[in-house]
C-alpha cells in the first residue's frame, strides 16, 4: 500500500514546521552561518538518511543548507518524508541551526506544446535532461530547473510559448506578487491563492504558484 500523503497531511505532521511543500517535494532551508556548521549538519542528515534508507537531495552552501525530500517510488511526498523531515529539523536544532522557510522556492520552465512527443526529444537532447513521465524533463544532476510541457489544445495566440513557473510557500505568494508588480510587472490573471500569472513590461510571462488548496 502506498504511503503517499497530501501537502496538507504533510503540513499537519508533527515536527515539520521548518518545511514547505513545493513542486516536487518538501523543502527546508537551514541558515548555518558557516561552512563548518553546514558540513556538520550534512553529516547528521547523511546518518539519518542511511538509517531510514531514504535519501534527500542536499545543497550545501557557505552559510546555508537546503534539503529537498520526495519519495520517488510513489512520485510525491510520503509519510517517510514527514518522518525524516522531523528528524532533520531536530538535528538542526541540536546544532543551533535556524530554519528559513521564507528562503525556499522551486523554479521550472513551461513550454506550450500541441504534441509533447514532437518537442520533448529536442529539449531532452539539447539540455541533456531525462524524461519524467510524459510531461516533464529533469536535470539528472539536480542542478538546473525542470521543464514542464503544457498541453495547448486549442493553441493560444498572442502570448509567449515559453514561460517561467516559480513555486513559493503559500505564506509568501502574495508578497512575491506584490514585489513583482511594484517592480513594473502587471497582473495577467489571478487564481489566488493557488497561482497568479504576471508579465513584465514587454509581455514575458511568469506564473507565481503555491501549493495552497492542493490537497
Amino acid at each position: 500500500m502506498s504511503d503517499a500523503i497530501t501537502p496538507s497531511a504533510f503540513d499537519a505532521s508533527e515536527g515539520v514546521a521548518d518545511w514547505r511543500v513545493l513542486f516536487g517535494g518538501a523543502t527546508a532551508n537551514f541558515e548555518t552561518g558557516s561552512f563548518t556548521t553546514g558540513v556538520a549538519l550534512v553529516a547528521r542528515i547523511g546518518d539519518l538518511a542511511d538509517a531510514a534508507n531514504h535519501h534527500p537531495d542536499v545543497d550545501l552552501r557557505y552559510g546555508s543548507v537546503t534539503v529537498r525530500l520526495i519519495s520517488h517510488d510513489v512520485g510525491t511526498i510520503s509519510r517517510r518524508d514527514a518522518d525524516l523531515a522531523r528528524r532533520i529539523s531536530l538535528a538542526a536544532s541540536e546544532l543551533g541551526v535556524v530554519a528559513r522557510p521564507d528562503a525556499v522556492q522551486t523554479v521550472q520552465f513551461a513550454i506550450d506544446a500541441h504534441v509533447h512527443a514532437d518537442v520533448m526529444p529536442f529539449w531532452r537532447a539539447v539540455l541533456g535532461y531525462e524524461a519524467r513521465g510524459e510531461e516533464d524533463l529533469d536535470d539528472p544532476h539536480g542542478r538546473g530547473p525542470s521543464v514542464w510541457f503544457q498541453q495547448m489544445d486549442p493553441p493560444r495566440t498572442g502570448r509567449n510559448r515559453i514561460h517561467v513557473d516559480v513555486c513559493v510557500p503559500p505564506d509568501q505568494g502574495e508578497a512575491r506578487v506584490a514585489a513583482a508588480l511594484a517592480a513594473g510587472g502587471r497582473l495577467v490573471s489571478s487564481h489566488a491563492p493557488t497561482w497568479w500569472t504576471l508579465a513584465d513590461a514587454e509581455g514575458n510571462e511568469v506564473d507565481v504558484a503555491t501549493m495552497a488548496g492542493r490537497e
